[in-house]
Formats: C-alpha cells, structure tokens, sequence
C-alpha cells in the first residue's frame, strides 16, 4: 500500500467520525433514514446511561466521603464535649462563690442569660456590640450631665471613652 492510499484512507475516516460526532450532537440529521436514526438513539441511549452510571457512582462516593467526615467530626465533637465537662466541674466549683456576691470590688455587673449555664448549654455565636460600664460610673455620666457636653467628639457612644 502506498502512502497516497493510506491518506485517502485517513481522510475518509476522519470525515466518517466529523460525521458521526455532528449526528450525535443532533446535526446533520436530514439525509438520515429511520434505521439509521434508530440506531444513533440507541447510540445515544447507552452514552447517556453509562454517563448517569459514572455520575451515580461519583456522588456515592462523594456521599461516603462527607458520611466518613461526618463520624469523624462527630468523634471531635464528643472529645471536646467531655473535656468542657471535666473542665466544667472545676469551673462551676469556682464560680459558686462568686455569684454568691453578685458584686465584685464594688463594681455590679450583669452576666446575659445565655452565659449563666455556658457549661451545660451548647455554644451560641452572638455577634455585636456591648459595651461594659461598671454601675457607678453609669450612676456618674448621668447624674453629672457629662453625657452629651464631654462626649461630643465622640463617633459612637461606648466606643471611645
């Protein structure tokens, strides 16, 4: 066989497979008979099978993935839990005193009703601003009127004393 055969050959099953590839993206489809259509859906069928095959076996695997993950994070979440338990009995044994007074060196202060049993609760994200002043100094700002004269030059009140 010579060389020049063996391109014709090439060239012809090149256009054979542009062909082929224009009838499976739907083109070209007019100078088909029914046979031939018939055929390119069974063609079509199979391709869309296997690749729902291949895309149920991915997710699955995506699936026993975050499943392995879950357990894993899960394993953490007890370890932690039992340490803030340990480390909790200490803390509580600490902390009885200390809202026995309900003052400490003469200054009140205010516990949110979230934090009074942060060990038993699960943690809650609070986001914002809140400022602590002690009650005497609040008592102060208020009976000397120094509020609105001496914080003028403050932006926002609490954020620069």
């Amino acid at each position: 066989m010579n060389l020049y055969q063996e391109v014709s050959k090439l060239k012809a099953k090149f256009e054979s497979l542009q062909r082929s590839q224009r009838h499976l993206l739907g083109e070209d489809l007019g100078p088909l008979n029914v046979k031939e259509l018939q055929q390119l859906e069974r063609q079509l069928e199979s391709a869309l099978a296997q690749a729902r095959q291949r895309k149920t076996q991915i997710m699955l695997e995506q699936m026993e993935e975050l499943r392995k993950k879950e357990r894993h994070l899960g394993d953490i979440n007890k370890q932690l839990k039992s340490k803030l338990e340990a480390e909790g009995a200490a803390f509580r044994a600490i902390q009885g005193p200390w809202e026995a007074e309900g003052v400490i060196a003469g200054h009140a202060f205010n516990v949110h009703p979230s934090h009074s049993n942060a060990i038993e609760a699960e943690p809650i994200l609070q986001i914002g601003y809140h400022p602590f002043f002690p009650a005497e100094a609040s008592m102060q700002r208020n009976t000397n009127g120094e509020n609105n004269n001496n914080n003028n030059n403050n932006f926002m009140h609490g954020w620069v004393l």
